[in-house]
């Protein structure tokens, strides 16, 4: 199990065995050095009570928490051994106290038991299988496979969520009896009884209504921000930064290279104009004075790495009809040549409220008490609104459903050949709203629950791990989060400048993170020109080509082979860009990836 992820940490591995009564446990750890370089191997013992711990990620604050079990016997610098004595001192308790991405276990031999926890976002993942041989987890899909003794099986119940969100969300994967434990849950085991009982110890529910000034906010906004970023530099090796022309990352460059100026930034670019923010970045690097000492590098993706979707495929265990794979890779290995670590701007969009669906859903809110001269700016401004009003579920659930649905039911009932039957969110994947919050907190919340962990934070902690890189998210902060959890939705859309993630741009801008020209630069969605790509047939694999010419599709015998014909036969590039949110080569590409995740796992 442990070869099998030794990308995840190829500086050291160690496997023990604990002999308890009523079972025999075995914990493996593959180590990427970063923190605690001599002495922060895992798993680790309490002397004590033999209590063990052996934990992916890094919990962040561990320098503050330390003295709350001063007097402990430590055996290491680092944080997971602070995390242990936590766990001694307070059970399950300690995982409030910790503000970082992790997902790991700890053997109690005082109850026998082991508990295995994820941290509030589910930066890090955490799977788990039952099989004849005992209970099995990991922090990838293949280890588990390796040791069941059933071969690798499609559950075709994830099939409809997967054509529909682009992902399955929730506790389900697409392997028939492996489970995802949930972000901020836990899971504890009985050892001598094998009773399973999961919990959830933090959940994300932003319904914001707390009377306090917006210049408090921001204020508090900032000062927050700028300690997330300050504790996930701490590292004792190099850190960088990943830089898009979005205002995100450039938040976070420009507060990293606050503390080191000498700061490596690493770029994506495209050759297609329209997608290509390179422009962006070198006039953000330039403008700001404290950058002028950053190394600055970058690579550009072309349509011939869609040749290497196979291998993508394959890293991420999960079907993810997500183009985004692609660049995220491709600056995984370029920061990976140099680097152990960078930080990065992901999350903002989703906790903020950033995405153009969540303007649309604010005007859908606002629209009604308008003016006739105010709906008419607004529909020039947002001429899919009407559309968008037209669909618009009362059942919030149902609401997310319509504005991220990648296949209608009739679509996806004839590529499926059979009936679809309920496409709603999992209930374990949804958040507990309550009736009064706005809807677009609502759909926060749901973005937060659901896509956010299983779809975006799983794609980058699966591609850059891929090279055995860590990417901090300081956006993710806990902290942050519950502060936006009680900021009022019209603090984060704007709908009279037609802008998202209000709230952060003004605290950016007001705090000298960012030049306002900077802070309040309109949303560029990051994406590719996957279209154009789709059409040029010419560079593909033979992998992709049999996808495309129907082969693969019709000896798999999951899809139908010719409603699947006639979606990859429909890919075309006009009047599609970067903002386009559901366009034929979207569809298209989920085809491909499933059909390449099925040959690689199943067939």
């Amino acid at each position: 199990m442990s070869e099998l992820q030794r990308h995840r940490g190829p500086d050291d591995r160690r496997e023990e065995v604990f002999e308890l009564s009523s079972c025999r446990v075995g914990l493996g750890f593959v180590r990427l050095a970063i923190l605690d370089l001599e002495t922060g191997m895992q798993p680790i013992t309490c002397p004590v009570d033999g209590s063990t711990i052996a934990c992916n990620g890094q919990v962040y604050n561990y320098v503050e928490l330390r003295d709350e079990v001063a007097g402990q016997p430590f055996q290491t610098h680092g944080d997971m051994e602070v995390a242990l004595h936590l766990y001694r001192k307070l059970g399950t308790g300690f995982l409030s106290k910790l503000n970082g991405m992790y997902a790991g276990a700890v053997l109690d031999r005082r109850s026998e038991s082991l508990l295995l926890f994820r941290d509030r976002f589910g930066i890090k993942p955490l799977y788990y299988t039952e099989s004849p041989d005992g209970f099995f987890f990991s922090s990838e899909i293949r280890p588990l496979l390796a040791v069941s003794r059933t071969p690798a099986e499609l559950d075709r119940r994830a099939l409809p969520l997967y054509f529909t969100y682009r992902f399955v969300p929730g506790e389900r994967t697409a392997f028939r009896g492996i489970h995802r434990l949930p972000p901020g849950s836990y899971l504890r085991m009985d050892l001598r009884s094998g009773e399973i009982r999961r919990e959830r110890y933090w959940e994300y529910v932003p319904c914001g209504g707390e009377d306090r000034s917006e210049s408090d906010l921001r204020r508090e906004f900032c000062n927050l921000f700028r300690d997330a970023v300050r504790i996930r530099l701490r590292s004792d090796v190099e850190v960088g930064s990943l830089l898009s022309g979005g205002v995100d990352s450039s938040a976070v460059c420009s507060e990293v290279a606050r503390e080191k100026p000498l700061l490596k930034l690493f770029t994506i670019g495209f050759e297609e104009r329209e997608y290509d923010e390179m422009a962006e970045v070198g006039r953000f690097v330039s403008s700001l004075p404290r950058l002028r000492s950053a190394e600055m590098i970058s690579r550009t993706c072309t349509s011939n790495l869609l040749a290497g979707l196979p291998g993508l495929v394959e890293s991420v265990e999960e079907p993810l009809c997500l183009g985004t794979m692609v660049p995220t890779d491709q600056v995984s290995d370029l920061a990976a040549a140099s680097l152990k670590v960078v930080l990065s701007g992901e999350g903002a969009d989703e906790i903020l409220a950033g995405y153009r669906k969540f303007l649309l859903e604010m005007a859908a809110v606002e629209m009604e008490g308008m003016s006739e001269k105010e709906r008419s700016s607004l529909l020039e401004d947002l001429p899919e609104l009407p559309e968008y009003v037209g669909m618009r579920s009362p059942d919030p659930s149902r609401r997310y459903v319509q504005s991220d649905s990648l296949f209608d039911a009739e679509t996806l009932r004839s590529l499926l050949g059979e009936e679809t039957g309920d496409r709603s969110i999992p209930p374990e994947a949804m958040p507990s709203l309550r009736p009064d919050c706005h809807p677009v907190d609502m759909m926060v919340a749901m973005e937060c629950r659901a896509r956010l962990p299983d779809y975006v934070i799983l794609r980058l902690d699966k591609l850059s791990m891929r090279h055995s890189l860590e990417v901090r998210t300081p956006f993710l902060d806990y902290r942050i989060a519950e502060l936006l959890a009680s900021t009022p939705a019209r603090l984060k859309v704007d709908l009279a400048g037609r802008i998202g993630k209000y709230i952060s741009r003004k605290a950016m801008s007001a705090c000298d993170v960012l030049p306002e020209e900077v802070a309040f630069r309109p949303k560029i969605p990051f994406t590719i020109p996957l279209a154009d790509w789709l059409q040029d047939r010419s560079s593909f694999p033979e992998p992709l080509r049999e996808v495309v010419e129907g082969t693969a599709i019709r000896r798999h015998g999951v899809l139908d082979p010719d409603t699947a014909a006639g979606i990859l036969g429909s890919v075309s590039s006009e009047g599609v860009g970067p903002s386009t949110l559901v366009s034929n080569a979207d569809r298209a590409f989920s085809l491909l990836v499933f059909s390449l995740w099925y040959e690689e796992f199943v067939a």
